[in-house]
């Protein structure tokens, strides 16, 4: 699967940034409020940010990996070049 270069950029965006600021967010906020299943929902934010970052990293990697060299091209001299060496 081929990701556009915008829809690439989103999920970067939300994998470095949005999720891990709602994240801290959450947490803070249900502290201080005491909110239910605020360590559970963190651990989940902070868990679907790192594979999303993880897929991405892979596939940036996959995307700028370097090609393997090829072989150089060999030419057969079959002898009938201008001044090849034949023993006849």
């Amino acid at each position: 699967m081929k990701l556009s270069n915008k829809v690439y950029d989103i999920l970067k965006y939300i994998a470095l940034i949005a999720l891990p600021a709602i994240q801290v967010f959450w947490l803070t906020i249900g502290k201080i409020w005491s909110l239910n299943y605020t360590v559970e929902i963190g651990a989940t934010i902070g868990a679907v940010a790192l594979l999303l970052g993880t897929l991405l990293g892979v596939s940036s990697y996959n995307h700028n990996k370097p090609y393997p060299m090829e072989p150089p091209e060999t030419y057969l001299d079959d002898g009938d070049e201008e001044g090849a060496d034949v023993d006849e």
